[in-house]
């Protein structure tokens, strides 16, 4: 059985180059060792045949949040050694809900063995013929549309896809059964492995209906993963422009006014009392996706050191990166700050209590409760049921020991775990 990765929708349809599909489908694969992706650039360039400034872009890419939607595909992770000298990083893609966000299966062969643009159009097909769309050469052709160039941005001519199915159909990952489909398109096959495919020759007609008459099916058909079922949904191709987002060191791009801290609000107070140059630099500027989540302690910011607040960001950005929703982190935000009586240092109670999740290793856990479902953590309840047993039975052995009268000189106390918030008190 071929080893497969499953790639988002937005991955295939959006705004990223061709060379990002490809290494993206490639670090998935090597993303599944209990170590992450630990291969370089030379070492991915290798495996898939590109440039080594190409396999750069796209990681970058990868690692920037979207314009559309400020989801971050890819994180990496230096790492040094003692001495000081630097390792490979560690590359991680986005943790997916696949019961609520659309990918199509790619085996990992592909990645290696097609061209970036090749290995997108088999993941369009992948998608549409898993959920029973008959896909027509327009729709392709906006999916794989010009990336550089006067053209960037507009979809294909119909006949360079159908140059790239034909390559595709010769290589043998796809088969075609032409004029077979839903009013005379073809219907197309995707293959896990190449198989031995005879060249046929083509007639120049393509499919019926596909400039631009067609339209794909709103239903939403089980895909062929084993192990889910995605509720019914629109498959929505659209053309999107590639837009650059510089990024610094911590979600940093450039942004309108209302998405910055003025300069005179940090607190320069106690650096003056101490005798030190208050702070005289640029405006601090934070992704719109961290001020989503920041609006309910939003009065709290204004007198926070520039540290503060980067810290701040960098805890929220790694925590929606690690797969939580901007609406948990949010709420969460907004209930601490509601059910908290007095904030006396407003940093300190950010970043060491109301950013804080609470629960166990799950990331789903929301202190004690999985937060998708609102059922009770199963961890969680398993570990309060062990620490009231072990009080339980530290109060039966006291007992005991002054039934006996033995004095035990010193006894460790059952640690006293606490999960759920609890209004009112300042941390």
């Amino acid at each position: 059985m071929p080893q497969k990765v499953r790639v988002p929708l937005r991955v295939i349809v959006g705004s990223y180059s061709d060379a990002a599909v490809s290494v993206y489908v490639k670090i998935a694969a090597l993303e599944r060792r209990t170590t992450g992706c630990e291969a370089g650039v030379a070492y991915l360039s290798g495996l898939l045949g590109l440039a080594r400034s190409t396999v750069e872009r796209a990681l970058t890419q990868l690692m920037r949040p979207d314009p559309s939607d400020d989801i971050v595909e890819l994180t990496s992770q230096r790492r040094t050694l003692p001495g000081g000298d630097g390792e490979t990083a560690v590359r991680r893609i986005r943790a997916t809900n696949w019961l609520v966000e659309h990918g199509g299966w790619v085996p990992t062969r592909a990645s290696e063995s097609l061209s970036p643009r090749q290995l997108r159009c088999y993941a369009a097909l992948s998608y549409a013929t898993a959920t029973g769309v008959h896909i027509t050469l327009a729709e392709l052709a906006r999916v794989l549309h010009h990336r550089s160039g006067q053209k960037a941005g507009q979809p294909l001519d119909p006949r360079s896809v159908r140059r790239i199915l034909r390559e595709l159909e010769r290589l043998g990952w796809i088969s075609v059964d032409r004029r077979a489909g839903y009013r005379g398109r073809h219907l197309y096959t995707v293959h896990d492995e190449p198989m031995q495919a005879a060249l046929t020759a083509d007639s120049g007609e393509g499919s019926a209906a596909d400039l631009g008459e067609g339209s794909l099916q709103e239903e939403h058909h089980q895909t062929d993963s084993p192990d889910d079922q995605p509720p019914t949904a629109v498959l929505d191709i659209r053309r999107r422009r590639v837009q650059v987002v510089a990024r610094g060191p911590v979600e940093n791009p450039p942004l309108p006014a209302e998405f910055k801290v003025p300069a005179e609000s940090l607190n320069a107070e106690p650096k003056v009392q101490l005798g030190l140059k208050a702070y005289s630099g640029p405006q601090l500027s934070l992704a719109p996706r961290i001020w989503r989540v920041l609006e309910p302690v939003k009065s709290l910011l204004p007198g926070l050191p520039p540290y503060v607040v980067r810290a701040l960001a960098r805890e929220i950005g790694r925590q929606l990166d690690e797969g939580q929703e901007p609406q948990r982190l949010r709420r969460r935000l907004e209930f601490r700050f509601a059910t908290t009586d007095t904030i006396r240092d407003p940093g300190r109670w950010l970043l060491g209590a109301a950013v804080v999740r609470r629960g166990c290793g799950d990331t789903a856990c929301e202190s004690g409760r999985i937060w998708h479902t609102g059922r009770e953590c199963g961890a969680c309840a398993g570990t309060r049921a062990a620490t009231a047993a072990l009080r339980r039975l530290e109060r039966e052995l006291d007992e005991r020991e002054r039934q006996l009268g033995i004095r035990t000189p010193y006894r460790l106390p059952a640690s006293r775990g606490r999960l759920e918030d609890s209004p009112g008190r300042n941390r």
